[in-house]
């Protein structure tokens, strides 16, 4: 968005903004000192306000951040009310997550849902948090491995949510197998897209062959990795991003988590870009109660990379429709796609997995 847009569209929705959010704090007058959309966000559309609350428990200047959807999506994304009601859950579960503060279900004030948070401090910067060379919060290789393990222990906390919840009825009945449900998913959205994709295709039809037996089920993330958590020099503020979450098997996030394509360049590191295995696993199974099974987590490694390259696919349709007109959509979809291919058949390769 440029700043010429970012102006206008503030100017058009800051009065009808200031009324709600004065309404929602049971504040006097509520005036908005700045906003300006925040970069990172490629499915949905964040803004960052200054807001100065006259009268009531805000009282003061206070940084929010408000959450909206963008003018294009993809399938799998839940909607904004969804992700606040998931936000709640999680923070009641323990989880760092932003404070969730004032939800606004009706599209009429600002022609979209949203919903306003507190703003988490640090950065989400993945490529800069898993450097060495002084850029990032976490500086030392000790840093990096209590990181690693605090999030496989925020990780078992979400995973401790388990269905039914009245709360979080909306969230899809959940697949009693849930590696082939999975399976039949991305298959149907490889059908959706059209162009033919082979080695999506075979990545798939390999892991229909090789589908772990289903494991309990449980709140999974679907997006739990270093990019969307967010940290400063004390240490990890927030986990971000709930807007996939679903029910499913606890060792695809790990999976997800640990899987190549979310390391930014530090492949020796497994746990995302930060540490061994080790660490993440010890914190998750400590808190968790629940061993981790390599053999799964490296099943859901395959599909991981299957899963993002779909996505992948589906930004670059999002900016080939016209709908949104971005060139970080049409280089998600042009070149992403390609490396993730790579990495599936190598993770694929019959001496990978012994006998295909």
């Amino acid at each position: 968005m440029t700043v010429a847009l970012a102006e206008a569209r503030l100017a058009e929705i800051k009065a009808p903004l200031e009324s709600f959010l004065a309404e929602a704090a049971g504040a006097g007058h509520v005036e908005i000192l700045e906003a300006r959309p925040l970069t990172g966000g490629a499915i949905q559309e964040n803004w960052l306000l200054e807001v100065d609350f006259l009268g009531g428990p805000e009282q003061g200047k206070r940084e929010l951040v408000l959450r909206t959807d963008s003018p294009s999506g993809v399938a799998v994304s839940l909607s904004r009310a969804q992700e606040f009601a998931l936000l709640r859950a999680a923070r009641e579960a323990g989880v760092t997550v932003p404070e969730p503060l004032w939800l606004c279900a009706e599209e009429s004030l600002l022609g979209r849902p949203f919903y306003l948070m507190r703003k988490a401090g640090g950065t989400a910067a993945g490529h800069l948090i898993v450097k060495d060379d002084g850029r990032s919060p976490v500086s030392s290789p000790a840093d990096k491995e209590a990181l690693a393990e605090r999030l496989g222990a925020e990780l078992a906390r979400i995973h401790s949510i388990t269905p039914p919840r009245d709360d979080l009825a909306f969230l899809e009945q959940p697949e009693p197998d849930a590696a082939r449900g999975a399976v039949a998913k991305y298959r149907a959205y490889l059908d959706a897209l059209t162009v033919p994709q082979p080695v999506l295709e075979w990545g798939l039809r390999w892991c229909e062959l090789h589908a772990p037996p289903s494991g309990e089920l449980v709140l999974v993330h679907q997006d739990f990795r270093t990019g969307n958590y967010m940290v400063d020099g004390q240490g990890l503020t927030a986990i971000l991003d709930w807007e996939f979450c679903a029910w499913g098997d606890p060792m695809s996030d790990i999976g997800w988590f640990c899987a190549k394509c979310w390391r930014f360049g530090l492949d020796e590191r497994e746990a995302g870009g930060l540490a061994a295995r080790a660490a993440f696993y010890r914190g998750y199974e400590v808190t968790s109660g629940r061993s981790v099974d390599p053999q799964a987590v490296a099943y859901w490694e395959v599909m991981a990379h299957i899963r993002w390259a779909v996505i992948a696919l589906q930004q670059g349709a999002r900016f080939l429709s016209g709908a949104e007109a971005s060139l970080e959509l049409a280089l998600t979809g042009r070149i992403r796609p390609v490396e993730l291919e790579q990495e599936i058949l190598a993770l694929t390769a019959p001496d990978a997995w012994g006998a295909a």
